[in-house]
């Protein structure tokens, strides 16, 4: 089955990176590193370029990040793991920066409180568009003269280091989504944008194969290390949605007392809903006795036929509660995506399983800082699948594992049900 992808305005070809440009230190190779980079680098700034300078500094709660920040975290991620190592001859483009933007990677140093980056007005964007200038530049040149006994080192640190790109551009708009969600006047980020629709065709569930099922990444193509090693897990008689919960079902919970129900609530999830009173999903409101929900395009009255997004897992959790069903396991959800039984799999909504995040059978994170990537946040968090609206083109797969804590609902996060045969 193809991937199905909703792509609204702000997504385009720009967003995509080049699938396998190689490693070995040919013509041919370097130059398709240099395209993937650009491409990579243009989708961030064209994000960006919506918002206005006031718009980029602002930091609307400790999970969000301004996005100056994300241009410049992303730019110091190469300049820390690539350039430094590796090219004897770069210059650091201010010795401030590594405090500012270093974001957990405790081995790379000290670094500035995450819940203040938007008290970090200085250095302004245009010093962030210096910075990002003068990195693009020099990773450019080391790509280009990188010697071949070095290249696929270099080759595959570059790699990472654009996947980690693409996930701050997809963090750029749910944090500036959440700023704007804050905002009395109900900013526009992109008037041209479309609220996803869901697939149309077959609704239901669909048996998953029972059985032993292979999960995880195999092959050679790019993966994060949470998504090894390649492994065997027993999958039970279990069925699955074809496609994700809409509006028009969430309002049929909220209208039955969805969020007035205790027992629906885990002991956690029902203090979220009392100490933040929730009564609805997240950038949902009331105006003029009807819901609707904050987008990208502004305010918008809820469309019931689209999927609901910017739900926790608690409330994913009580939502199938009160169906009468359970949400998928992630081994659930990846035997069902392979076997191209569910529709929406991707680009529209991360979605929620029951599968707490931790490691697969025989995990090794990587030496050193970028072996922080993952692994240390193996605790406490719940594994989503899928991709979503704000993932870049081409940076989803079948063996994805996001991972967020279970009151967080910016992202978007929607919601696939499951049922045991």
């Amino acid at each position: 089955m193809a991937l199905t992808a909703i792509k609204p305005a702000l997504q385009g070809d720009a967003s995509a990176l080049v699938t396998g440009p190689g490693k070995l230190a040919t013509p041919e190779s370097r130059s398709a590193w240099i395209a993937a980079f650009r491409r990579v680098r243009a989708e961030t700034e064209k994000r960006a370029s919506h918002l206005s300078a006031e718009d980029q500094i602002i930091q609307s709660m400790p999970d969000a990040s301004p996005t100056k920040w994300h241009r410049a975290h992303v730019t110091w991620f190469f300049e820390q793991f690539l350039l430094v190592p590796n090219d004897p001859s770069y210059k650091i483009f201010d010795e401030r920066f590594p405090f500012l933007f270093n974001s957990y990677y405790v081995a790379a140093g000290p670094r500035h409180a995450r819940p203040e980056r938007g008290l970090i007005t200085r250095p302004n964007g245009a010093e962030v568009t210096g910075y990002r200038a003068h990195v693009d530049a020099a990773v450019e040149r080391l790509i280009a003269n990188v010697p071949a006994d070095k290249a696929c080192e270099v080759f595959s640190i570059l790699e990472i280091g654009l996947h980690h790109e693409q996930q701050h551009q997809e963090l750029l708009i749910t944090d500036i989504l959440h700023a704007f969600a804050q905002n009395p006047t109900d900013p526009v980020y992109d008037a041209g944008w479309q609220v996803p629709r869901a697939t149309q065709g077959p609704r239901g569930f669909v048996d998953v194969p029972a059985g032993i099922h292979p999960i995880g990444h195999d092959g050679d193509s790019f993966c994060f290390d949470n998504e090894t090693p390649f492994h065997d897990e027993l999958i039970p008689n279990v069925r699955i949605a074809r496609h994700l919960v809409s509006n028009a079902e969430w309002l049929q919970f909220i209208e039955a007392g969805g969020y007035t129900t205790p027992a629906l609530w885990l002991s956690d999830g029902w203090t979220a809903v009392q100490n933040d009173e929730w009564r609805a999903p997240g950038h949902w409101r009331l105006k003029d006795g009807a819901w609707h929900v904050m987008t990208l395009a502004g305010l918008k009255p809820v469309d019931p036929a689209a999927p609901v997004l910017h739900v926790s897992y608690y409330e994913a959790e009580a939502f199938a509660r009160f169906a009468g069903k359970h949400l998928p396991s992630e081994a659930e959800w990846e035997v069902a995506a392979r076997a191209g039984v569910i529709a929406d799999a991707y680009g529209v909504a991360w979605q929620w399983t029951r599968s707490a995040y931790l490691p697969y059978p025989g995990y090794r994170a990587a030496e050193g800082a970028l072996g922080e990537y993952n692994g240390k946040f193996m605790i406490s968090q719940m594994v989503l699948r899928g991709a979503s609206l704000a993932t870049p083109e081409h940076h989803e797969r079948v063996s994805y594992r996001n991972f967020f804590y279970p009151s967080a609902r910016w992202q978007f996060t929607g919601v696939r049900l499951a049922e045991f045969v």
